[in-house]
């Protein structure tokens, strides 16, 4: 595996699309549809998606939420298979946050698989919690979701707990 030293944030363009879908087919069993970022992008005003480059301007990883009113709601987050286990995923999740809180958003919420044991590990430390669970939400398999919420981000203690892994994430570009 390849060890990517610098990472960049930045909105996802539509040049991003063809490398976003081939990053999205390797890890979602069910991709969204051809043109759905492509629509994101274009026409859906409460969308905010971004991209994770390395050293040499590659899309490595994608993000997206929607942020109505002081909610943001997380919609999907993948890295490249090749690049997994290297913090992309919490530069990408810290993206969001600080996208959210810029927009006005003081809360965050998502739903993951249980099986994703390594992105329920990541959304904790980030402080999100379980707060239900969705019935065969997930229609390739039928498995279940949870669903998180995190707790308010603008208050001193999530404040405190993003800058500790803003820190732990260092050095990264913006």
């Amino acid at each position: 595996m390849k060890q990517i030293t610098r990472i960049r944030i930045a909105p996802m363009t539509l040049d991003d699309l063809a490398r976003v879908r081939e990053i999205e087919r390797e890890a979602f069993a069910l991709p969204w549809p051809k043109d759905a970022y492509r629509a994101e992008i274009e026409n859906n005003q409460v969308a905010c998606y971004i991209v994770a480059r390395d050293e040499h301007d590659t899309v490595v990883g994608f993000a997206g939420m929607w942020v109505i009113f002081d909610e943001a709601h997380v919609t999907t987050i993948a890295v490249d298979r090749r690049h997994r286990g290297q913090g992309i995923g919490k530069r990408l999740l810290l993206g969001l946050i600080e996208r959210a809180l810029a927009r006005g958003a003081r809360w965050m919420t998502l739903e993951v698989r249980p099986s994703n044991t390594v992105a329920l590990a990541m959304y904790r430390a980030f402080g999100f919690r379980d707060v239900a669970l969705r019935k065969r939400y997930y229609s390739d398999n039928n498995e279940d979701a949870v669903v998180m919420w995190s707790g308010n981000l603008t208050e001193p203690a999530a404040q405190a707990r993003l800058a500790q892994i803003r820190a732990s994430l260092e050095p990264a570009e913006e």
